[in-house]
């Protein structure tokens, strides 16, 4: 208890199972003054750990089953130790601690250095490779977590497992191997843990999980772990998988911190019943039962850590997306909003200027010269220009913003493509060009609404017409596909790229056009798809570099 208020009271909140993910190590921000009194107290945890191991859970020989000391030293100076001084203060009151430990528990004065120097690689060790492999010491996410786990946990306690077979050789123990083992598991397991525990916990996951509901929830999930215990542990029942069930229900419910806290309990209960006769493994020796233990709590319930970290992960990424996507959406409100009012203060300056230049080109402003008439039609092309522009956005404006109304009709497609056709003849880029309407099947009948299908093929007309008009011929084609009725606009222009392809609906982008004779405003292939898909259907182009362009409608057929 003192060494979890410690910790929660001098480190910034890690995320938790509502939170986004901190980029940076859960440590003590740079304005805050390192606590001396923390590594103390760390230091007094951590020498009754050690002393009580020793006293009572030595298992193969000099080596104890049950190691805690290690888990608790790791977690505590990640989460709080920054800076040279810091850590060498740190090293040099767990160095202490140890010893005394090591004294108080009985192991004469040179065994007690011994133990202390390899227990203390160990704990540098973890902290190094933890620092180096898993920075962020985010165990909310599955690469933290499995990167502290390996590297701390798995690695590091390796060369002080083969410091204590030398130590262990010289105090004359014939069976090392297995105190090799017995401590390399014993130790991976406090680390893994307890470390695990310690970095998890946080301001933010206790305020999560000391709501009423969920404290009564967490209560029962872990009161659950001691009947499954009993059911599965004592007497001679082979059943270690009853356990599996429920530590997945607490990663689920509880996040990394409630399985880290259950599976200290698992273990203590594991390891502790096989020190003393219980458990699925009470065949052979208690050194073999302990590591039996040992290897079921590592092997078989540890990775429903990684479990849980993933579910994390999941919900911290969701809650990203979600933050995300309501920004893109008010982003996206601000923007139709943005584009109506600029749509609607441009129309009506723009009216007043078509109107003075047709008065001006008609001669009712007073007598003109040929040179003014030619340039009041200029005027007034230009300033229809941009009034066709107003109307575009003020579409597109519409469409995002769900304000486009459609009425859906039976449509007759070929006698739509005939309207089209002959507005279209009457602009000035058609005289040399040839538009011809070809209609395969009968019953050309689509679910459209009719204005607004006439403007998107209108639209995808006047592109052929702009961009494909070297060809010398379009083709607008009604056939059937399937359950729809399928339009195409095919010119024999220079064809388009896939990388342009893939970029021809996104408003505003005229594909490197912006500096040709080409009139446009990369406005028009945005609104035609939003328009067709309003009215259910889809759109598309078919095209190859100097092969022409085919951009093709489908609707629904009636």
């Amino acid at each position: 208890m003192i060494m979890s208020r410690a910790l929660n009271s001098d480190v910034q909140p890690t995320s938790s199972r509502t939170m986004r993910p901190k980029a940076e190590p859960q440590v003590l921000d740079r304005g805050e003054a390192f606590q001396p009194l923390i590594p103390v107290l760390t230091g007094v945890v951590v020498a009754i750990l050690v002393a009580v191991a020793i006293a009572y859970g030595r298992s193969a020989g000099l080596v104890a089953g049950l190691w805690g000391a290690s888990g608790v030293a790791v977690a505590v100076w990640l989460r709080t130790s920054r800076g040279r001084s810091n850590d060498l203060m740190f090293a040099a009151v767990l160095t202490i601690s140890i010893l005394i430990g090591e004294i108080v528990a009985g192991n004469k004065p040179v065994l007690a250095a011994a133990f202390t120097v390899v227990n203390m690689i160990e704990i540098v060790g973890a902290v190094l490779l933890a620092r180096r492999f898993a920075p962020t010491l985010n165990l909310s996410t599955l690469n933290g977590a499995a990167s502290f786990l390996f590297f701390a946990a798995v690695l590091a306690p390796i060369p002080a497992a083969l410091g204590s077979v030398v130590i262990q050789s010289q105090m004359g123990q014939a069976d090392v191997w297995h105190g090799f083992q017995t401590w390399w598991f014993g130790h991976a397991l406090g680390i893994a843990v307890l470390g695990s525990m310690g970095l998890a916990l946080s301001r933010a996951t206790l305020k999560r999980l000391m709501k009423p509901a969920k404290m009564v929830e967490a209560t029962l999930l872990l009161a659950c772990v001691l009947a499954f215990y009993y059911a599965g542990f004592t007497g001679q029942m082979t059943a270690g998988f009853i356990l599996l069930p429920l530590l997945v229900a607490i990663a689920v419910r509880l996040g990394v911190a409630g399985i880290a806290f259950a599976l200290v309990m698992v273990t203590v209960l594991s390891v502790g019943g096989a020190m003393m006769g219980h458990g699925p493994y009470a065949q052979g020796s208690r050194t073999e039962q302990v590591m039996m233990a040992q290897m079921l709590v590592l092997i078989g319930y540890m990775p429903i850590l990684l479990v849980a970290s993933l579910l994390e992960e999941r919900d911290i990424l969701a809650e990203r997306a979600r933050v995300g996507r309501e920004r893109a959406e008010r982003a996206s409100e601000a923007k139709s909003r943005l584009l109506a009012n600029v749509a609607h203060e441009i129309k009506s300056p723009i009216a007043g200027i078509i109107g003075i230049g047709d008065l001006w080109r008609q001669g009712q402003l007073g007598a003109v010269t040929p040179q003014q008439t030619e340039m009041s039609e200029m005027l007034v092309m230009t300033a229809r220009q941009v009034e066709t522009l107003a109307h575009d956005l003020l579409d597109v404006a519409r469409a995002e913003s769900g304000a486009v109304r459609v009425d859906l009709r039976p449509t007759d497609v070929p006698g739509l493509l005939e309207d089209v056709r002959r507005t279209c003849l009457l602009r000035p880029d058609a005289k040399k060009v040839a538009i011809d309407i070809v209609t395969e099947g009968d019953g050309l009948i689509a679910v459209a609404d009719s204005q607004r299908m006439a403007q998107v093929v209108a639209n995808l007309t006047i592109n052929a017409l702009k961009y494909g008009g070297s060809g010398g011929r379009i083709v607008l084609r009604a056939s059937r596909a399937d359950d729809c009725v399928r339009i195409e606009i095919t010119d024999f222009g220079p064809g388009l790229s896939a990388q342009k392809q893939a970029q021809l609906f996104e408003p505003f982008n005229r594909l490197g056009l912006e500096r040709s004779s080409v009139e446009g405003h990369g406005v028009g292939l945005a609104l035609a798809k939003r328009l067709v898909e309003l009215q259910g259907g889809s759109i598309g182009v078919i095209s190859a570099p100097g092969q022409g362009a085919t951009f093709w409608v489908q609707l629904p057929k009636a």
